[in-house]
């Protein structure tokens, strides 16, 4: 209001000083009318600004108020929406809620209609991150777009600039499925002109979503250029049409074939030959068939190599299709494809945790850059927004693939020390083999307690996570579990060797454990060499009283081992720990155990 006086009294001002010249009452009740129209022009900006901060509110305070009446599922999580506002801003929310006006067997959760995400926008993925901002632009009506959430917007590569990153990419076409699937026509334009500016700036791989959703969203000029950039593009026809629809594909091919000249059409007729053959082998691999893979090599003069067939493999297969091509022994693992990219930078791309494993595992090498200079921890980083990467891990759960996959690669870099030698040799006999059983057994169960994706994977490179060799903690409970259990149709020599080869596979276990996982080793070392710590098989025996100090001091011991995960997560402080890994590998350390194990079986 004191803006309107002000503008009141001003005009006012100006009126008498333009009468006081010799004006005509005339020109007076123009001004005046002017003046009249200018304060109730501001007061109309003024109401609707406060109503555009009012609708705001409904957003902002919406868990401690909820005055929503329909709701919608983003990512499992429920957004709670007011029908009237999404009606008047959209044509596309007016048809869908006039149509299931009425209609009792529309999804209802406490009385409000229910709507899936994925289902209004069938085409692409939308996140909560995308939907709450174009929720803002709705409710607001000011027509700006609130600034992009940096923890999906932005990847965890210190030095980008984020202004052409994948997380940067993902994050505006999800604004634009959202915008255009809701026939809200102004965003559209204003996504558009954003991703507009990506098409020269990114990676072209990066510029395949964009065209993704250009064609979808019926984009047409951004699809042109899309399209014109990956035509020039060194992306092979193979890799497209996993990744393009088939008219946009063809639109390519006819670009490319344009741009041909005469003299390559032999040249030309020649590759694609060799192309029909090696599509037949990328087309086993789909089907996961690698013994159809064997039988097409042997019949032509194709080579795995030949076909990048690996790559293809660690790029759209499944993890126990690579490790089947990796167990032929056939591949270069650093070779490079036509763009330039290693196996590692495909896997780095992926994301898949067991195929960066498998294959630093077999030695492909974590130091090769790309032709832009980018190792595979860097592309890695380039993919992951944030959000993803500092996300919690409760205790016992899941660790984030996005976090173990750059944890891994980096710690690959770092690595500067040979582990020592873990094989078993016939010096353990007797008790003491038995010992380093039951050591060994405790170990690993522990892991798969507190870290068990990193216990699964590691056990997976050590090929035991599918034997019975882990009995551990619980099932060492009952008569399966004991190490000592004789079967009275097993000599003393087949019995030795069988529990010589269940120690073997523990030991690999623990080896890979130590190499790509040292921080959770150092953890389980000191968590399983601390004295007092009480023997998880008899918890449950004594008095209650003695009961209920052994599991107080378990749990002490439990939360010791989460709150030095947590520093060190929070730190990302990595640097010191492969020196002291290291160092806790040494066969001493291993042989180190036998007393106190026996301390604790006594």
């Amino acid at each position: 209001m004191d803006n309107i006086n002000e503008l009141s009294s001003s005009l006012s001002f100006a009126s008498s000083s333009y009468i006081s010249n010799g004006s005509s009452s005339h020109n007076a009740s123009v001004i005046n009318a002017y003046a009249s129209s200018a304060s109730a022009s501001n007061l109309e900006n003024l109401s609707l600004s406060r109503l555009s901060t009012n609708l705001e509110k409904l957003l902002i305070d919406s868990e401690y108020y909820d005055y929503s009446d329909a709701e919608i599922v983003v990512e499992g999580r429920v957004v709670g929406v007011n029908r009237c506002i999404l009606a008047a801003r959209s044509q596309f929310f007016h048809e869908l809620f006039k149509k299931v006006q009425g209609n009792e067997s529309s999804s209802k959760e406490g009385g409000k209609p229910r709507y899936l995400m994925s289902e209004l926008v069938p085409y692409g993925m939308v996140g909560c991150e995308a939907f709450n901002v174009f929720l803002n632009y709705l409710y607001t009506g000011t027509g700006k777009l609130k600034p992009s959430p940096p923890e999906v917007s932005t990847c965890m590569d210190d030095g980008c600039v984020h202004d052409a990153c994948r997380p940067a990419i993902n994050y505006a076409v999800e604004l634009m499925y959202v915008s255009a699937t809701f026939q809200m026509k102004e965003l559209v334009l204003l996504v558009q002109r954003r991703l507009s500016n990506f098409v020269e700036k990114a990676l072209v791989e990066d510029v395949i979503p964009i065209l993704v959703a250009a064609y979808h969203c019926q984009l047409n000029q951004l699809c042109v250029d899309c399209i014109q950039r990956v035509a020039r593009s060194d992306l092979d026809n193979l890799t497209l049409e996993k990744e393009l629809p088939h008219e946009v594909l063809k639109e390519i091919k006819l670009l490319r074939h344009a741009a041909q000249q005469e003299e390559e059409f032999s040249r030309v007729e020649m590759e694609s030959m060799q192309e029909k053959r090696i599509r037949r082998i990328q087309k086993a691999l789909d089907s996961d068939d690698v013994e159809l893979v064997k039988l097409l090599l042997r019949e032509s003069n194709i080579t795995l190599d030949d076909a990048c067939a690996l790559h293809h493999a660690v790029a759209y297969c499944d993890p126990k299709v690579v490790k089947e091509l990796l167990s032929l022994n056939l591949a270069d693992l650093n070779l490079r494809n036509s763009r330039g990219h290693t196996v590692l930078h495909m896997a780095a791309r992926r994301k898949e945790p067991s195929v960066l494993v498998a294959l630093l595992d077999k030695g492909a090498s974590a130091m090769e850059t790309t032709l832009d200079g980018q190792t595979p921890v860097a592309i890695c980083r380039r993919l992951t927004r944030p959000k993803e990467y500092y996300q919690n891990t409760e205790r016992g759960k899941e660790s984030n693939k996005d976090r173990l996959c750059i944890d891994v690669l980096e710690r690959e870099m770092r690595r500067n020390s040979v582990f020592g030698d873990m094989s078993v040799t016939s010096q353990f006999m007797g008790d003491d083999l038995h010992a380093m059983l039951y050591y060994f057994e405790n170990r690993v169960a522990y892991a798969q307690l507190l870290y068990p994706a990193e216990a699964r994977l590691a056990m997976e490179m050590a090929d035991a996570h599918s034997t019975s060799m882990y009995t551990g903690l619980t099932g060492s409970r009952g008569s399966s579990g004991n190490v000592r259990e004789v079967d009275l149709n097993e000599t003393p020599s087949v019995q030795k060797k069988r529990l010589q080869a269940r120690l073997q596979a523990l030991l690999k276990t623990v080896e890979k454990g130590r190499r790509f996982f040292p921080h959770c080793s150092e953890v389980l070392d000191k968590f399983l060499e601390d004295d007092d710590m009480p023997d998880i098989y008899i918890l449950e025996k004594g008095t209650l009283e003695e009961q209920r100090m052994k599991k107080m001091r378990y749990m002490e011991l439990k939360d010791d081992v989460q709150k030095a995960f947590c520093k060190d997560m929070a730190e990302n402080n990595w640097s010191g720990l492969s020196t002291s890994s290291s160092s806790s590998s040494s066969t001493p350390k291993i042989e180190g155990v036998n007393n106190k194990v026996r301390r604790k079986c006594g």
